[in-house]
């Protein structure tokens, strides 16, 4: 008996098990089609309510906080989960984000997080410093080639080492010529036909011969002071005297006493080291800011502390192949020739455009490569991106050649959050914009269905009869 009764108890607490297994069940099933309806099992009511701020605004669109480019027309989730986001329609139609596509507004204490800053737009003079190596050469246009225009041989010398310093006219070396003896002494024999014609008072041919003997001592660069002296003397000298035509150092030498010269052989290089030239180069991007009077500043590793002072004479109009570098020519005074030739400098050349034109801070620029953007404070905490065209670069700013004008802001700081959320709204703008065309098609076929169905259904009404 007792047996029959633990069975019964037994039978009953399974099937209540089992009755209470099927009602949850079933609860839970209604409770997962809900939540797969079409508003994934919220209402209106179980929505994101609007903040206080935004309480009587027109609601224009949901959106995912997680998930960009996600629109909805109604609340619910997220495909990650999240509840959608309201985005209210702007109140002032006249410069607000429905009157301006793309346009964000954004609260103050939001721009106060963010860390947004603004700089005015105006029209400055840009200026640019030009920072490169130089290298320390003689002034070409000093450098003096001395040689001779007979043939002969080196008799003496008297700047007998390079590196010597020479002065103007000094005289280098003595140089004899059976060459020159001759020209003497046609010189002489002129001189004694032109006094006898003067004694016997007529005239002749001494004087026409006097003058072309002269031209031609001159013509073989016999000094003046040489010459003097032979008509002072009448005595023919064994040697020529070759001077120095100016001032410098002699940074070639290429005789040695008793060398044989010929007509065109260089005897000496001397160079006037009291200016100097110096080459730099210039990257191609640098160029437009180069220009030729420019101040240019010079310091030397040896030098420390000690800045020259010169100016940019001549831009080359070549490009170096293997640098990618324009060369420009710097002269430097060189007191106490302190610069030496082939000397390594750093370089520093100021320069800056010649009017005022509208510049934009580099920190407001957005360069993507293809374009550059800025974004604009149009009034009100309300930003605007805008592609913009830029001229050169100096000193912290761009010129602006179009998209802004003086008068206007940008942001320096945060634009990056701005131009995304700008351009999200203006794609989502797009999106939910119709298209008339297909509205159109859309209005068409669907006539066209319901006049289908009605003849279908008036023939089958016949066939039927």
């Amino acid at each position: 008996m007792n047996k029959m009764i633990k069975t019964l108890l037994l039978f009953i607490l399974i099937a209540g098990v089992g009755v209470g297994g099927y009602f949850f069940g079933t609860k839970q099933a209604g409770m997962k089609g809900t939540m797969n309806g079409p508003n994934n099992g919220m209402t209106h009511d179980d929505a994101v309510a609007p903040t206080p701020g935004n309480k009587g605004k027109k609601i224009k669109h949901w959106v995912a906080p997680m998930t960009p480019g996600y629109v909805s027309d109604k609340p619910g989730k997220s495909p990650m989960g999240m509840d959608l986001v309201p985005v209210y329609e702007d109140d002032d139609q006249n410069g607000g984000i429905a009157a301006v596509p793309g346009s964000v507004k954004i609260d103050p204490v939001t721009i106060q997080n963010i860390g947004v800053r603004t700089a005015l737009i105006e029209e400055r003079r840009i200026s640019k410093r030009i920072r490169t190596i130089g290298i320390v050469a003689y002034d070409e246009k000093s450098v003096a080639q001395i040689q001779t225009k007979v043939d002969g041989w080196i008799e003496k010398l008297y700047v007998d080492f390079t590196g010597q310093a020479v002065d103007d006219d000094q005289m280098l070396a003595e140089l004899y010529s059976p060459e020159l003896v001759a020209a003497q002494e046609e010189y002489l024999v002129a001189l004694d036909s032109v006094r006898q014609e003067r004694s016997m008072k007529r005239r002749g041919r001494g004087k026409s011969m006097l003058s072309a003997a002269r031209a031609k001592l001159d013509y073989l660069d016999i000094p003046i002071h040489q010459i003097e002296a032979l008509e002072r003397d009448r005595e023919i000298k064994k040697t020529l005297h070759i001077h120095s035509p100016n001032a410098g150092i002699v940074v070639k030498k290429h005789i040695q006493e008793g060398s044989h010269v010929k007509p065109g052989m260089p005897l000496y290089t001397v160079a006037d080291l009291s200016k100097v030239w110096v080459y730099a180069d210039i990257y191609e991007y640098e160029l437009p800011w180069l220009k030729e009077g420019a101040e240019a500043r010079m310091t030397l590793s040896y030098y420390p502390g000690k800045t020259f002072v010169g100016k940019v004479t001549y831009i080359y109009p070549y490009l170096e192949a293997k640098t990618r570098t324009i060369k420009a020519r710097l002269e430097f005074d060189n007191p106490g020739l302190a610069l030496k030739p082939e000397m390594y400098a750093n370089v520093m050349i100021a320069t800056g455009t010649a009017k005022e034109e509208v510049a934009v801070p580099t920190e407001a620029v957005i360069r993507s490569g293809e374009r550059n953007i800025v974004v604009v404070s149009i009034g009100n905490g309300r930003f605007l991106s805008r592609d913009v065209i830029l001229g050169a670069a100096g000193e912290g700013y761009y010129q602006v050649a179009s998209g802004l004008a003086a008068g206007e802001k940008v942001v320096t700081s945060a634009q990056f959050l701005i131009d995304s959320e700008s351009r999200l709204r203006e794609a989502v703008s797009k999106m939910l914009q119709p298209d008339t065309d297909e509205t159109v098609s859309d209005h068409a076929e669907m006539e066209g269905m319901t006049d289908h169905s009605q003849m279908g259904g008036k023939g089958g009404g016949k066939s039927h009869e």
